[in-house]
């Protein structure tokens, strides 16, 4: 397809999509203070763009897995204050919705070759974690749906292993922190233990060790040179030719041609 013809192919989806927003039920929703009519079916985000705001910053990934666009919002006739990931959560009418990209908590600095796997790097670097009440507004803020006062409790208890294993899918959006009564940084605490964990306590791989020894002495050199040397087509030949792994494949599947094993 000649660019021109993808010039108008995206310009005509982009007036379908017009259109069919248009046509939407319009309903009121208050960002940062201001009433706006906007199509019902939108995302927080979609919704604010839709209103006129523009984002240099606050959005990122557009799925929920960066965590740059907490917002906390008011349902009328509600009076908790709740929050969600902009790209995420769907408008409803009359909501009341400010954004807070970034909530201000302090990251504690170090060397991370210096550190071992022992509690007390954890209860050093973080000692507010001891101020924890376990009142649990943390994991009720929490839009990853993790257990987070029970990561800071096996911190508490100095388990490393099980607060990382909670918190591995932490998207460090922050807005555990911005419920948290004991003002403790629960995202910074995670990524610490899963960094500790990650290369302090989960044991190597003998396979992966070996691997790295055969890429250090050479042992793929040629091969890459070769493919290197290869045009597009070749490559796409070879792609197409290679042996695929079984959807049923166990663990210990392996290919007919072990050379690049």
């Amino acid at each position: 397809m000649s660019a021109k013809k993808k010039d108008k192919s995206s310009a005509e989806t982009m007036v379908k999509k017009e259109r069919e927003v248009s046509k939407a039920k319009l309903i009121p929703v208050h960002i940062m203070g201001k009433r706006y009519d906007v199509p019902e079916g939108l995302t927080l985000m979609k919704a604010m763009e839709y209103a006129g705001y523009k984002f240099i910053r606050g959005c990122g990934c557009r799925g929920g897995t960066c965590g740059a666009c907490g917002t906390v919002y008011r349902k009328p006739g509600d009076y908790r204050l709740q929050v969600a990931l902009a790209c995420q959560k769907t408008i409803e009418p009359d909501m009341h919705i400010t954004q807070i990209p970034f909530f201000p908590a302090n990251r504690a600095h170090y060397e991370f070759a210096d550190l071992t796997s022992a509690p007390e790097e954890v209860f050093k670097l973080y000692p507010e974690l001891f101020r924890c009440v376990a009142c649990n507004a943390c994991t009720k803020a929490c839009p990853q749906g993790i257990e987070v006062m029970d990561a800071v409790s096996a911190l508490k208890q100095g388990n490393i292993t099980v607060a990382a294993q909670i918190g591995f899918e932490c998207i460090q959006c922050g807005l555990c922190t911005s419920r948290c009564f004991g003002e403790l940084v629960q995202y910074h605490m995670f990524q610490l233990a899963r960094r500790i964990y990650g290369a302090r306590i989960t044991p190597r791989a003998e396979h992966l060790i070996e691997m790295t020894k055969a890429i250090d002495e050479g042992r793929f050199d040629n091969t890459l040179e070769k493919l290197r040397h290869m045009s597009e087509e070749e490559l796409k030949e070879l792609y197409r030719k290679r042996e695929e792994e079984p959807v049923t494949a166990g663990e210990d599947w392996r290919p007919k041609d072990k050379t690049y094993l």
